[in-house]
Parts: structure tokens; sequence; C-alpha cells
């Protein structure tokens, strides 16, 4: 049950106002590392949530000792002494009743072996190896018995984030003590009003709070498993309910914003339909009259447009774009890599010229005399659509009057960057329209909780004539088959593409591995043309190459991760992508799309280093068995997480630390709801929800 704010007490009363420095033992330099990862409060300290546990409440014999495991053992040292070798290291003997282990310090000091004198009696907790001697544990934590009770702990321990110069005992102690005031005076302050609580039968939050710092011995050991746990699953809500309010909050701004209406007859629309030579499908038809509604009102349309590999999302975003251009509105179109923004201006240039509209082009990268005449015609009004990467938002970028953005790639941007490019039109006193789109299906768990402030259009099936590509999964080993495939497909006049990726996520790395793999096949091949594309390139030397392999004057392209996106080459009918087990399963459905865009039988080869784990089998059986991007995406969500999927260390969207979208998917239809009744009967919680869980991000929910 909540308990209400005047029956705190008073000391409790603004958990969220009182420092971390009113806790025994924290000084100003523990407060400034604690304020290094965002606690500034003791409310901050209650919901620092613990990663993960560790069990040790009960001792083990050395006898029953497992590798792998973290366990804790007691026993007599029975020798202590410094090694010399490879590493000069403190090795220890540690003695019970059933037999000893090593305890092994390759950092230690003086006083530390000291510490370790022969006889001593110890309790010690680390994870279990196999050494030389039998077991062996590298730098355990340790105390001698006469430090610590006789009992063992009753709880689990939780293991905290933390950061440099703060240990997690130090850490765990601080938050012990929070704790404490809340179980001392069993008591909270809960924003969630009492009938929320009670209608879903939630957890109290003064109980679930400790319950998740002081897990029982015989709860289970962390919270991404499917047992039920009424203390996790109680601020996993709460955190889900804040995220979608922090988000309904964006949007409402958004609603009472001005925005630009765009009616009537549209002569560009019209002329650009009828020089396309395809047929829109029903799909894209019925997205764009959704999106054509929204670009109508006086209100901004805020709408993800949803489609996989190769539906036709751009020919839509090319509809919408001339809708805006046609009212006399300039148009952004931004997306995350150089490659894919130039293939846009590539084909807005050729859709667009005949219809007499000025297409730009700006990047990072662009520099001198080009950019500043490209910068003059966009501030002028002479620019109607400018295309390009995260510059466009950047300060020295003036619109005249920008009605309309649009993004690709959603998933590689972060809100912030959307409300950035946003801005740009704040001089008219408007706010323009936004269409977000992705070619990475987004499950709709996700849509619900990471994409709660945008409309959802889904363009539903594919253009006639897309063939579905036929993917196998294949050993390294077989490396030379695979190379006397690309030969026989050059052969037959087909083009071929070979993906080369590094577990290591540097640029440079990539790009030496691609040159190095075009350098070989070239070898292997002479009698295939052979030509290499990596992010390093220059935009020009970039676009040649993508010109010379659409031509057909390249054979087999060598590419980093950078032609996942925008890049349209029917006649491409073989790809190979090197250690497939290191992308994710969305990411490889992206490459894989780049091949079966024309009638011609396409074929994907997944060339994978041996030995593949558990995971990474499941991982390449799903790109085996489906073509399917919503399929795709669903397992890729249950696979890896929503962290990966989104690439949220990237783009800054918000990352949650107790909630699961894919363990409590079930929630988020209670969580709509929940919402919903928050804001229209007790708004008055939402900022102090925000402020609870979002801190510094809390001007997502204010913008």
């Amino acid at each position: 049950m909540a308990v209400k704010p005047s029956t705190l007490a008073p000391e409790l009363k603004r958990l969220d106002a009182m420092s971390p420095a009113r806790l025994k033992g924290v000084g100003p330099a523990l407060e400034k590392k604690l304020a290094a990862i965002g606690i500034t409060s003791i409310q901050d300290l209650l919901f620092h949530l613990p990663l993960r546990y560790e069990d040790r409440t009960r001792v083990t014999l050395a006898a029953r000792a497992q590798i792998g495991e973290h366990m804790q053992f007691e026993g007599e040292v029975t020798s202590c002494e410094i090694q010399f070798g490879k590493r000069r290291s403190l090795r220890c003997s540690l003695r019970d009743s059933s037999g000893s282990m090593t305890l092994r310090f390759f950092h230690f000091s003086a006083a530390q072996k000291e510490s370790l004198a022969v006889g001593t009696q110890l309790r010690v907790y680390g994870e279990v190896k196999h050494g030389r001697g039998g077991f062996e544990i590298f730098h355990p934590e340790y105390k001698p018995l006469a430090q610590v009770n006789a009992e063992t702990s009753d709880t689990l321990t939780p293991i905290y984030p933390t950061t440099e110069g703060l240990l997690q005992p130090r850490l765990r102690s601080i938050i012990a003590q929070a704790v404490d005031l809340v179980v001392s005076k069993e008591s909270i302050e809960d924003y969630l009003p009492a009938e929320l609580i009670a209608k879903l039968k939630l957890a109290s939050l003064s109980a679930a709070i400790t319950h998740i710092h002081r897990p029982p011995a015989d709860a289970f050991g962390g919270w991404d498993r499917d047992a039920p746990n009424p203390g996790r699953d109680r601020l996993a809500f709460e955190e889900l309910l804040t995220h979608r309010l922090s988000l309904r909050r964006l949007r409402e701004d958004s609603d009472v914003q001005a925005a630009p209406q765009f009616v009537g007859e549209n002569q560009l629309l019209r002329g650009f339909v009828a020089n396309l030579p395809f047929e829109l499908t029903g799909g894209q038809r019925r997205a764009f009259a959704e999106i054509s509604d929204d670009l109508a009102r006086p209100t901004p349309m805020l709408r993800l447009l949803q489609g996989d590999v190769g539906s036709g999302k751009t020919v839509v975003a090319a509809l919408s774009a001339l809708r805006a251009i046609d009212a006399g509105y300039q148009v952004a179109l931004m997306a995350p890599t150089e490659i894919l923004a130039e293939q846009h201006a590539i084909n807005f240039r050729a859709w667009f010229s005949p219809l007499g509209v000025e297409v730009g082009w700006h990047s990072g990268k662009q520099k001198g005399k080009p950019r500043a005449e490209q910068l003059a015609r966009v501030a002028s009004g002479e620019c109607q659509i400018l295309v390009g990467t995260h510059a466009l938002f950047q300060g020295e970028v003036e619109y005249a009057k920008l009605g309309l953005i649009i993004i690709d790639e959603q998933h590689r941007f972060g809100v912030q960057q959307r409300l950035a490019l946003r801005e740009k039109a704040a001089a008219l006193q408007i706010n323009p329209h936004q269409l977000v789109m992705t070619a990475t299906p987004i499950p709709r768990t996700l849509a619900m909780s990471a994409y709660a402030d945008l409309d959802n259009s889904i363009i539903d099936e594919l253009p006639p004539g897309r063939t579905p590509v036929n993917t196998l999964i294949v050993s390294n080993e077989r490396r030379g088959e695979v190379v006397e495939r690309i030969a026989a497909a050059c052969e037959t006049r087909s083009q071929a593409y070979w993906v080369c990726t590094l577990i290591d996520e540097s640029e440079v790395l990539q790009c030496q591995a691609a040159e190095v793999t075009a350098t070989q096949l070239a070898e292997q091949l002479p009698q295939v043309r052979v030509g290499l594309v990596h992010g390093r390139m220059k935009p020009a030397e970039k676009a040649e190459v993508m010109a010379r392999f659409k031509a057909a004057e390249i054979d087999l392209l060598v590419a980093t991760t950078v032609i996942e996106v925008g890049v349209d080459v029917p006649n491409a009918s073989l790809m190979v992508i090197e250690n497939p087990e290191r992308l994710g399963l969305a990411q490889l459905h992206q490459l894989r799309g780049r091949v079966g865009r024309g009638s011609i039988k396409s074929h994907c080869i997944l060339l994978y280093q041996s030995p593949l784990s558990r995971n990474g089998k499941e991982r390449l059986g799903v790109m085996r068995e489906s073509n399917d991007g919503f399929f795709i995406a669903e397992k890729d969500l249950e696979l890896r997480g929503p962290g990966q999927v989104l690439g949220t260390a990237q783009t800054g969207l918000m990352t949650f630390r107790i909630a699961d979208i894919a363990r409590d998917a079930a929630m988020l239809d209670e969580v709509k709801d929940a919402a919903d009744f928050v804001l229209s009967r007790h708004p008055q919680v939402v900022d102090s929800l925000v402020r609870r869980w979002l801190g510094e991000n809390i001007h997502y929910a204010n913008v």
C-alpha cells in the first residue's frame, strides 16, 4: 500500500534532497566519487540498483569447489610465499577439513603478505579456477575470521555499478546505511497512486527496495530470469511507467505547438508519381495516406515509418517531402552515415531534378567554398531539401523555412538529436513535422516503450519481383570453397559483396581488415574485378566506387558494414559476411538485404569462426530459417536485449536500470493504461517520478 507523504518521518520526506554526506563515512572525496556515477542524494543511493548478486550465505568445503563458480571458503593459511616466474605473485595455501586450495595475488604489498601469515584463519570469496596444483582463486576477497561474524550472511550480496576508486565493499556499506533508513522507518515516499498499487497488486516501494538490495538466501540470484520476484517487478513497472510518462510529456508538449499545414493540390507530387518506373505497393499507399493526414493538421506530426529491407520507405519519404516543398517549406533529411546520406542525395536528385526541386548535400567533412555556398543556399531558401548526416543540426546551419524533418535509421539517433534538429525551426515559431524511418523492424514491445511518443506506420509488403535470399552457414575452414563460389558467380556476370567485420569496434582496424581482404581476393581471383569501400575513404572516393559497382564495372565489392543500408544494386546476387557471430541479427538482416533486390536467385554466406557458442548457433540459425525482418527483430530482442538492439550506447536513448523489455513485455499494456491514469488523475507525481528514475535525463520530459 502506498504511504501518504504526511505519514513520513520528517527526515525521510525529502530523500531526494538529502545528501549522502549525512551517512557515516561519506566525506567530500567520497561524495565526489558518488556524484561521478550520478548519486547526489540518499534516494539516488536507494535506486542505484545491483547489476547481479553473489551467494555468500554458505561456506563450501574445499573438496567441493566447482571450476568457474564464485564460492566462499574458510580455512587456515598453511603457507605464504612470493613466487617468481613469468609474473611475480604471492601464493598462499588455504586448508580446511576436506583439503586445500591456492590463493594467488599478482598485486600485493608487504603489509598484505604479513596479514596472510601462516596460521591465520580466513574466510575467502572468489571465482574458482583450475591451477597446476588443483583449485586456485586469483585475488579473492578475504577477511580474518576474527574480524567477521561466525554466522554467514542471510542475504545475497549485491554487486553494484561503480567507478574508479570506489570499491564494492565501501559502496555496499553506504547503500546498506540508506536501506537501514528505509527498514527502520518502514517508509519511503511512494509516488504511485494507492489505487493503482492495489489494482495491480504491486509490492510496496519500501518492501521492493529492501528486497532488491537484500534478497533472501533462497531468492534467485538476479532479475534476468523468469522466476517471479515481487520486488523486481514493482521497480521494473515503476521504471517503465516513468519512461513512458516522459515520452508522453514530450508528445503532449509537441501537440500544443503550431505546425505548418500542407493541404490542397500538389503538382509536384503528381509529376513525381507519373515518372516512377513502377507502381506503388498497397503498403506504400497506406503509409503515405497516414502521413498525409498528419501533414494536413496544424500540430506537428511525430510518426515512425517501419518497413522491412527493400519495402520502399525512401519513396514514401520522397512523397512526404514533396508535400512540404509544394507548400513552400524546406525539408531536412538526416541519415546516420555518409554513405547512406550520399545514396539518398543521389536518389533524390535523380527524382527531384526533373521537377525543378533543388537537392542540397551537407556533412561534417564538407569544407571551404562548397560548404559556405551550400549553407547560403539553405539560409536563403533556394535549397528546398537538404540531405546529410548529423551535421544538419549543427549551429551554423540556418534554414529559411524548415517544415519537415525526415530521419532515416531512427535507431541510430537519440531523442536529443531529433530535438536539436527541430529547434532549427524555432525562429519561425512553428514546429516542423517529423517522419522517422527504420529498416530495422521494431518489435511491438520496443515500439511501446522506446517510441511511445511516435505514431506508427508499417509498410507490410515488398515490391513484386523481390526474391527471398537463401542463407548458408559455413565455417571459415571452408573459405577456399567460398572463394571458388565467388569466382563462379562472377563468371555468370553476377556481382558479389564480401563484408569484413572485426571483434574490435575500431573503425581503423575494420578498414585495415577490408584492405587486406581485398588484396588477398584480388590475388586469388585475378579474373575478377575487385573494389573496396570503407568508412575512412573520402566521400568522393566512396561515391566513385559505389557508382562503378552499380554500373557493373566492379564484380566483387569488399566492404565494411558501411554498406549496411542504402546500397541498391539489383545485379548483386551473392554476399559473404565474415565473422557474422559478432553482429546483431538486425544488422545481419540489413546487410543481407543488399542482395535479392532483383529477379536473380540470391545467396548469403555467413562465414563464421569455429567454435560457435550456443548463443551464436541459435542466432545464425534464425538467419538461415527466416527472411522476415519483424520475426528476426523479435528474436534479436530476445537474444541480445533492448540496449544492444537499439544501440543505446551510441544513440543517447534512455537505458533501463532494472526493467527488461523482453522479460517484462507482459507489463507494457498495463504500463500504457497506468500512464493514462496518472496523467489524467495524478499529474503532480510525474516530475518526481522522472527525477527519481531519469535524473539528468529529465530534460527529455521538459523540452
